[in-house]
């Protein structure tokens, strides 16, 4: 019997041939993110009471993401606290104000095939779809790799998600994570890698792969992997980044589960409140509350690709007098590069407004934040009761679904756009 890609990265990570399912074994980390929410504020008191310093800074990114633009006093000392610290430990991989801590450290090749990599946030799968293993880490244990480049993994069971066919226009990632979420539920992948394949996923482009591992985590899987193709190599070697080796599963490995879906009869699709396994297909959505928000922003739905597509259903129309349409790009250089495009002005011209790059309304901070009452269609991954702002309810679509709901003030089909 053969090996899963996670088995496999683990393996090498703990210098071992090889490792089984449910083992218990030490990993050297080859990358680690913190962000300003997550890391210095969090555990630098107690390494610098311990006397230790950080194993490897270049091996390190910190992202002040979550509480940018800073809103208050508090936020605004936490920053200075994440800024501080950088200079203190030679963090050179330090950014702040250019985006969010799962998309920087993408665009920026940090992290590339086979790494057994880190980060001090739920969402830290995201990086997964470069074919690396990728999981999240809570302070505790995010202190203990800061000191010594070192954790601990239970090697997980794995469950392999193959999507067949093609998806068709308008019809996004965003829709096959939710279908898939649909199908295992928030905990059916609790502490197991997700691998997804085939052929609607070995075509997507870098920017929607990333969306399959970001969501991983609302399943509750440990990983989210996805082997790394020509897709990824050409995406890496745009940025100068060529020393790595692609993993690859066995062709005979063991999946303790195989979940299998056609993209050709795929639908949008959009999670109900207050959860992300709450879906429906858009066509059995019966009830059309006037929404009150309509939001493109976070590490799930606000990349290049997303502004893309909802700038193609809205170009020469307008958002509906009853809805706000508020756009957070993922990063200053999706910003920079959807300005130079024209993609920007679309935006704007149906009345879009932007925000500040940065985790803000997903993470209930900051623009966008709803009040007690009102109802948000969002390309964000949680809809849990309190997640946009206290008493509000939160419906979760692709990029494609907000914007034509923003046109509509309902929510929509953005195939009829199309």
């Amino acid at each position: 019997m053969g090996y899963t890609l996670a088995q496999k990265i683990i393996a090498r990570a703990s210098k071992n041939r090889q490792v089984q399912v449910n083992e218990i074994v030490e990993v050297d980390i080859d990358f680690a993110m913190i962000h300003d929410s997550s890391g210095p504020r969090r555990f630098g008191s107690t390494l610098e009471k311990l006397g230790a310093t950080v194993w490897n800074p270049e091996k390190v990114a910190l992202i002040s993401d979550h509480f940018v633009s800073s809103s208050d006093s508090t936020e605004a000392s936490i920053l200075k606290l994440t800024r501080e610290w950088a200079k203190k430990y030679g963090i050179s991989k330090f950014h702040e104000r250019e985006g969010i801590g799962h998309i920087v450290p993408v665009e920026r090749g940090y992290i590339t095939p086979g790494m057994m990599y880190v980060g001090a946030d739920s969402h830290s799968t995201t990086a997964g779809a470069m074919g690396c293993f990728a999981i999240a880490l809570g302070s505790t244990d995010m202190l203990g790799v800061m000191a010594t480049g070192k954790t601990w993994v239970k090697v997980p069971e794995s469950i392999k998600i193959l999507w067949k066919g093609k998806l068709s226009k308008g019809v996004m990632a965003k829709d096959m994570m939710l279908k898939s979420i649909q199908r295992t539920g928030i905990d059916g992948a609790t502490y197991k890698s997700v691998e997804f394949s085939g052929s609607a996923v070995d075509i997507l482009p870098m920017d929607e792969r990333l969306v399959l591992s970001n969501m991983a985590i609302e399943m509750g899987a440990k990983a989210g992997l996805i082997e790394a193709n020509d897709i990824v190599i050409n995406y890496l070697n745009e940025r100068n980044v060529s020393n790595f080796e692609v993993v690859t599963a066995d062709k005979d490995a063991f999946y303790c589960e195989t979940l299998e879906f056609d993209a050709n009869q795929l639908e949008p699709m959009v999670a109900l409140p207050h959860s992300p396994d709450n879906v429906k297909p858009v066509s059995a959505i019966d009830h059309f509350e006037l929404l009150d928000q309509a939001y493109i922003g976070a590490c799930t739905g606000a990349k290049y690709y997303d502004l893309e597509i909802a700038a193609q259903v809205l170009k020469g129309r307008k958002v509906s007098e009853n809805t706000r349409l508020l756009i957070a790009p993922a990063s200053s250089e999706v910003m920079r590069r959807a300005t130079k495009s024209g993609i920007v002005g679309t935006l704007l011209d149906a009345g879009a407004s932007f925000l500040p790059t940065g985790c803000g309304a997903c993470a209930g901070l900051g623009n966008g934040v709803l009040a007690p009452g009102e109802r948000c269609i969002s390309s964000t991954n949680r809809n849990f009761p309190g997640r946009m702002g206290s008493g509000s309810e939160v419906y979760l679509a692709s990029p494609a679904t907000v914007a034509a709901s923003a046109i509509t003030g309902i929510i929509t089909d953005p195939r009829e756009f199309l």
